[in-house]
């Protein structure tokens, strides 16, 4: 097969007229030649750290989706189905993904369960981070969470990061608002990555001491402004990802739009493309084609370098996206979950109190993040209920591994003036969590889960909507398209119900994410992410 148009090559920050030729899956040669083509063969773009489970699709319906925009490879940390079915979930997600054309590489998660201050649905030790390192379809150690054990020198974190050295995989990094001896010391334990910067300066100091810096930009977290003018310097060093990504967005871009805002910005062509196409295939040794005579047959033919609209995509030479429809097939497989508790009574969800202030975790618009608020609580016939008036609401985590009593907080800025959202989406073990009005509404919509065994869900006075996730409790097993469409409505209805954030369920989701400062609640209560203990609700 040959395929002629304007190749970008990006190790020679050059483009030429030429025609690539394609024998088993690999380039056999390039040749330039002067003929009129208007497009650009470039390399594939990769996600640099995506979980696939966020996007609620398996792995082979992600990919149906993901080659539209030209994307041909992820860097998949399968950690979210980890905490929910362990080991299992992980071999479910590689081979699931093995059966389609399309070059994930999934990491062995570092943090099952993220912390011990939750209740998740499995636990892998170090000795289970040794078989999954062992297995060559495993790429690397997968985000180290867990700091403090790093900074500490825990026993079971440093056999962990033992093993990856062992195997000579890459370790990466989760360190949100590190810095300084602390910083130094987590890089020096081995690991090299970190996608949670949120300001310029942090950043520039981790890449200054040798890490390398992903730009996230996802459905909640969006760093890209806060980071980007970090790439025309430090372009070498640097990677795209989304981290989460929700179907009705991937419905409409992936990383192709990251690269198109970097130009936008005069940032020069080849250092925007060199992170998002080459670094990642550099750092973590992919067997992903860079477009050079020899390499896997992985590359992008696209309409021009502004917008980056994909024409063609082509992966181990086939040819899986072409004329605005994903030639990858559906695959059948079998739903595997872990859902074990019964239904809840409206009196779980009340709180008896008479005090005069209370601990709110105030939600960011485009962050995992929280901060603290202080709010007089509103209380009736001796219960904290939400304050619609003052957007203060109750907010419960609901542990679905086992039957025990909610845990309750209240949250700032979801704006809901009716009804109540819920999710069985709850990073990083995903127990079911919910937001609402009133208590009755909050227990409609976490029984909707329970009785579905997952999902997402949105309650209103007259009616119930929901987008069942049977798979783990966290991805459908229906098509992106369905899903994708599903969810935007989905999304709609909870601004109806009064939501001004961008992505209310993504947002909600990290909620209950104890690794992310400064306030969050698990099923086990309140926790100060700075300082790593339970807090709490009253304050005195």
């Amino acid at each position: 097969m040959k395929i002629q148009g304007n190749i970008v090559d990006i190790p020679n920050t050059r483009i030429f007229k030429g025609e690539l030729t394609l024998e088993n899956g690999k380039i056999t040669s390039i040749k330039e030649k002067n003929h009129l083509v208007n497009h650009y063969i470039l390399p594939g773009f990769i996600d640099a750290h995506i979980h696939i489970e966020s996007s609620m699709l398996v792995p082979s319906e992600f990919a149906k989706l993901a080659v539209r925009h030209g994307t041909v490879a992820t860097v998949s940390d399968p950690h979210e189905i980890a905490n929910v079915l362990g080991i299992d979930g992980v071999n479910f997600m590689i081979e699931n993904g093995k059966q389609v054309p399309f070059k994930f590489n999934f990491g062995a998660p570092s943090c099952v369960p993220a912390t011990t201050f939750e209740t998740a649905g499995a636990v892998i030790h170090s000795e289970g981070i040794k078989t999954l390192l062992k297995n060559s379809d495993v790429k690397y150690l997968a985000e180290m969470m867990n700091y403090p054990g790093v900074l500490c020198n825990d026993a079971e974190v440093m056999k962990k990061i033992a093993w990856a050295k062992h195997y000579n995989k890459p370790i990466d990094g989760h360190a949100p608002g590190l810095k300084g001896e602390a910083i130094s010391k987590y890089i020096n334990a081995g690991i090299s990555t970190d996608h949670e910067c949120f300001t310029f300066d942090e950043a520039l100091e981790k890449l200054q001491k040798g890490m390398t810096i992903l730009i996230r930009e996802g459905s909640a977290a969006k760093n890209f402004d806060a980071l980007i003018n970090l790439l025309p310097i430090h372009y070498k060093n640097m990677m795209f990802c989304s981290d989460d990504k929700h179907p009705d967005d991937l419905l409409i871009h992936h990383i192709n739009k990251l690269c198109a805002r970097a130009v936008a910005k005069k940032i020069d062509l080849f250092k925007v493309l060199q992170v998002a196409c080459i670094n990642p295939v550099k750092h973590y040794n992919l067997d992903v084609g860079l477009l050079q005579e020899g390499d896997f047959a992985d590359f992008i033919v696209v309409e021009d370098l502004t917008h980056f609209k994909t024409l063609q995509t082509f992966i181990n030479g086939k040819l899986v996206f072409n004329n605005n429809q994903s030639l990858i097939k559906t695959v059948r497989f079998k739903n595997i979950n872990n859902f074990n508790c019964n239904k809840k009574d409206v009196l779980d969800f009340k709180v008896k109190s008479d005090a005069k202030k209370i601990r709110v975790i105030e939600a960011l618009e485009g962050q995992l993040i929280t901060n603290q608020h202080l709010a007089k609580p509103l209380i009736t016939n001796n219960n904290l209920v939400s304050n619609v008036k003052e957007d203060v609401l109750k907010i419960a985590v609901v542990c679905r591994y086992q039957n025990k009593k909610p845990a309750i907080a209240f949250i700032k800025n979801f704006g809901l003036k009716e009804g109540a959202i819920a999710s069985s989406v709850a990073h990083d073990s995903h127990n079911i969590i919910a937001v609402g009005v009133s208590d009755e509404a909050i227990c409609k919509a976490v029984n909707l889960l329970i009785e579905n065994k997952g999902g997402i869900c949105a309650i209103t006075h007259t009616k119930v909507h929901i987008v069942p996730l049977p798979v783990a409790g966290i991805m459908s097993d229906k098509d992106g398209e369905t899903i994708g469409k599903q969810y935007a409505q989905l999304d709609a209805i909870a601004k109806q119900l009064g939501s001004k954030l961008h992505a209310p369920y993504m947002t909600l989701s990290f909620m209950a994410l104890l690794v992310i400062p400064s306030l969050k609640l698990s099923d086990n209560g309140l926790f100060d992410a700075h300082n790593f203990k339970f807090t709490p609700l009253e304050f005195n």
